[in-house]
């Protein structure tokens, strides 16, 4: 499963800290175990149930704003250099990691469609996310990325890398959707 996963994620090759790569793809692993999907059901299932008719797909989803936050990133570094410090690993994680709790949200219907389940009405994906990231050692700023990311975050301070994902994420929601 893991050769899977990093040919489905070729982003995973820009986190530079191997150990740190290791538990991302841990988490995946879990993930997709948990929620009973395969990495086809993600290549075709929606990034999001909130709107009708969407074409973009959870894994380009996660895709882009990855590739997003890297490139936001790479620009806020040349233009501000060690004034706005940024950990890109953590970044990174936190791009790849941030909507893993859906496979646990959502849950398949006999005839394949999605809709959110009960343990999604019980938690939502950041909290069922931050578990497992938790569960698998994941350093709590790449935690902090997975909780704040969406409404849940708009009550505390966020982190740099997670007000760049927080950011990355809605600009791809709005346009995607």
């Amino acid at each position: 499963m893991r050769k899977e996963i990093t040919a489905a994620l070729p982003e995973l090759s820009f986190i530079q800290e191997n150990a740190l790569r290791e538990k991302v793809i841990d988490v995946w692993e879990e993930a997709l175990g948990t929620g009973g999907f395969s990495l086809w059901d993600l290549k075709n299932m929606p990034f999001t149930l909130l709107a009708d008719n969407v074409s973009v797909t959870f894994l380009e989803h996660v895709r882009a704003v990855c590739q997003m936050c890297v490139g936001m990133a790479d620009v806020i570094t040349r233009s501000y250099g060690k004034r706005v410090p940024l950990n890109k690993d953590v970044l990174i994680a936190g791009a790849l990691l941030a909507d893993i709790g859906k496979m646990i949200e959502f849950e398949k219907r006999a005839d394949g469609s999605l809709r959110k389940g009960h343990k999604g009405d019980m938690l939502r994906h950041p909290f069922s996310g931050v578990g497992m990231a938790f569960k698998h050692g994941l350093p709590y700023e790449v935690m902090h990325i997975i909780a704040v990311h969406s409404k849940e975050g708009d009550f505390v301070r966020r982190s740099p890398e997670a007000i760049i994902y927080h950011h990355a994420e809605f600009a791809d929601f709005d346009l995607a959707r």
